[in-house]
């Protein structure tokens, strides 16, 4: 902060980092310099080949999903074998039922 010769102050915005021109005697903004931004603009470049590995990595995962899902169904179907299996080597018998005991 700095004063001019018509009683002027030169401030720095802190929410902003503008130049402001205050009037001492009006106590109010006469003048407004937006502040210099330096553009951090993402290279497109970039973000394609960012959006272009996510796509890699859901393809990935979709792949492996699907595959332990046919394992799975093989699995089960195994099991049903064995059990059917099972179930053929046993008598047939009557349940017994609470009622009956």
């Amino acid at each position: 902060m700095h004063e001019s010769k018509r009683n002027d102050f030169h401030v720095e915005c802190p929410c902003c980092g503008a130049d402001l021109t205050i009037d001492a005697k009006l106590q109010k903004i006469i003048s407004y310099e937006a502040p210099v931004r330096q553009t951090n603009a993402p290279d497109l470049d970039h973000a394609a080949a960012l959006l272009k590995e996510q796509a890699a990595k859901r393809e990935a995962i979709f792949k492996q999903s699907s595959e332990e899902m046919k394992i799975k169904s093989q699995l089960l179907d195994r099991k049903f074998e064995e059990a059917l299996k099972k179930s053929k080597d046993q008598p047939v018998s009557k349940p017994t039922r609470d009622i009956d005991l």
